[in-house]
C-alpha cells in the first residue's frame, strides 16, 4: 500500500474491519452499527441518548434509525433521566447485555490479533499518526478556511 494515498489506506483498511465485523454481527442477528451502540452504552448506569451520537461519531438521523432497530429487537430501553427530567436514557435490555458481550469479545479478539501481529512500537507509532492525522484535521491545518471559501 506504500504508493497509494494515505486517505486510501484509511479508507479501505476502515472498510475491510467493517467487513470483518458485519460478518461476525450477521451470524448473531446484529450489524456492526449495533455493536458499537451497544458498547457505546453505559450497562450499569445507561447512556443519555444525547451523549450516544457524539461519541460514536454518528449523526444524528443514523442514530435514531440505529436505536430504533435496537429497541425493536430487544436490545434497548429507554428511561427517563431522574437528573433531567427531559432527557431520556438508553438502557441495555438483558439480550442487549447478551449481544454487548459478542460485541466485546469481537473487538478485543481483533485487537489480540492484531497485537499479537505487530510490535509494540510499530503499534504506539500507529497512534502516535492516527493522532497527528486527527489533529490536522480538527485544527483545520489541512486546508484553511481563505483557501476553501476562494474555490
Amino acid at each position: 500500500m506504500k504508493d497509494k494515498t494515505i486517505d486510501y489506506c484509511l479508507r479501505a483498511t476502515w472498510q475491510a474491519v467493517m467487513k470483518m465485523y458485519n460478518e461476525q454481527a450477521a451470524e448473531y442477528d446484529v450489524t456492526m452499527a449495533v455493536g458499537f451502540a451497544l458498547l457505546s452504552i453505559d450497562p450499569e448506569e445507561g447512556t443519555p441518548s444525547t451523549a450516544l451520537g457524539p461519541r460514536m461519531g454518528m449523526e444524528a438521523t443514523s442514530l435514531s434509525r440505529t436505536l430504533k432497530t435496537m429497541e425493536e429487537k430487544g436490545l434497548i430501553e429507554r428511561k427517563p433521566n431522574p437528573a433531567d427530567g427531559r432527557g431520556v436514557l438508553i438502557h441495555l435490555t438483558e439480550f442487549g447485555l447478551e449481544k454487548r458481550n459478542f460485541s466485546k469479545n469481537r473487538v478485543v479478539t481483533f485487537n489480540d490479533a492484531v497485537r499479537g501481529n505487530i510490535s509494540e512500537e510499530k503499534i504506539n507509532n500507529f497512534y502516535e499518526v492516527i493522532e497527528t492525522i486527527n489533529d490536522l484535521i480538527q485544527n483545520r491545518r489541512v486546508f484553511n478556511q481563505k483557501e476553501t471559501a476562494i474555490k
